[in-house]
């Protein structure tokens, strides 16, 4: 059964599958469900095995595999193509969000880029597989994970339905993985971790017509504030550095505090996050920060920090060298650029890694149009994208 790729996107647009993100908000268009059952009715039309694997209420990654010439028992590769199935949220689009439009050589709506375009192109690809059947074929496993932009808990939970006793879908860990994500076909061999965590000043709430009575909780931030950017201008920069991604950084991203204009606020909390090399401990990292703001205040006590809500090391480029040469070199065959790089943002990639298994990003569009207001993606790419995901299917086997 033949895929069309800008069809199929446009199916996946349609379906919203918006990431929460933390945010204490209900509707219909969040989580991934209907994503994950259109899936499901995908891959029972393609004849392919698939397995569902809960990580949350409405929330299930989802795997399908399409059996290589030789099976993993036997010596046969695995190679499995990853994607997440959620977005962000629609806030501020000035396009219909979910209503795809095809135009000008681009395609329109939540997700085109970040990353159902890549999803439509793995789709088309492995639906040519089955219907054609190339010989020399290793076994391909389509996984698609949720909660990747707030979390990465599906894919961090993903291992662990290989090499299970109970008929598992994925008999053994794969050889290698590919992640989806918009890279402008180039093949993304290193990227930045992250440690992300709150923090709390306290005061004491009065009326504001009395505010020397009380402690104001927002003029404390206001010395934590100062004190992490001095920490971020002149001391992370200078933490390491990674010839591909760079510097770490530290960037403060939400404030909240007090309860109405005519109350001293009690308590004021900003959120953090922190950028650390492929190379660097996420814990380390946040622990050097607190230890910094503890110092520059002189009062250890001054500050609450709260547990960290994310900890995810970086994307290493020491152990997937012949992966990348290889993806690299069918890109450039098939219109892409192919050049390895490094990236400064996060991905799936490291839930599968630090298992030893070669890992490198790639797919269609460029990250400067994810999460946008009118996001889009290009469907020459779409198109060039579901080229390389078939011809390095076909040749990885070998």
């Amino acid at each position: 059964m033949p895929l069309d790729v800008v069809e199929t996107l446009c199916d996946l647009i349609r379906l919203p599958s918006v990431n929460p993100m933390g945010r204490d908000v209900s509707g219909e268009e969040f989580y991934e469900y209907r994503v994950t059952d259109y899936l499901e009715r995908t891959f029972e039309r393609l004849g392919l095995s698939w397995q569902r694997q809960p990580i949350a209420p409405k929330r299930d990654n989802i795997l399908a595999r399409f059996d290589g010439d030789v099976p993993p028992d036997e010596g046969g590769k695995i190679l499995m193509f990853e994607v997440h199935q959620d977005t962000v949220p629609v806030d501020g689009m000035t396009i219909s969000p979910w209503t795809p439009e095809v135009r000008d050589g681009r395609v329109y709506g939540r997700g085109a880029c970040d990353i159902k375009g890549g999803m439509a192109c793995i789709l088309a690809a492995l639906a040519r597989l089955v219907e054609q059947r190339p010989t020399g074929l290793p076994t391909i496993v389509m996984a698609c994970s949720v909660n990747e932009e707030y979390g990465f808990t599906g894919a961090s939970q993903m291992p662990k339905v290989w090499g299970n006793d109970d008929g598992t879908l994925v008999p053994r860990a794969p050889d290698a993985v590919v992640v989806a994500e918009p890279t402008e076909l180039n093949v993304v061999v290193a990227h930045k971790g992250v440690a992300r965590w709150r923090c709390h000043t306290h005061g004491r709430a009065v009326h504001s017509s009395q505010p020397e009575l009380g402690d104001n909780a927002i003029y404390r931030m206001a010395h934590v504030l100062s004190a992490w950017e001095e920490y971020a201008r002149d001391v992370v920069p200078n933490l390491g550095h990674h010839p591909l991604v760079g510097t770490p950084t530290l960037s403060v991203g939400i404030i909240a505090g007090g309860v109405s204009v005519n109350t001293v606020p009690d308590r004021c909390t900003i959120e953090i996050d922190r950028r650390v090399l492929p190379d660097e401990d996420p814990i380390t990292a946040l622990e050097h920060a607190k230890a910094y703001l503890a110092n520059k205040l002189g009062d250890p006590q001054a500050v609450e920090h709260d547990e960290p809500q994310l900890t995810i090391r970086g994307l290493k480029d020491d152990q997937n060298a012949s992966l990348a040469a290889g993806l690299s070199e069918t890109s450039r065959r098939h219109g892409g650029p192919g050049e390895c790089v490094g990236v400064p943002y996060g991905t799936d990639a490291p839930a599968f890694f630090p298992d030893g298994i070669p890992t490198v990003v790639f797919g269609p569009g460029s990250i400067d149009q994810a999460h946008t207001a009118d996001e889009w993606v290009a469907v020459d790419q779409l198109h060039a994208a579901t080229e390389i995901f078939y011809q390095f299917a076909c040749e990885y086997g070998g």
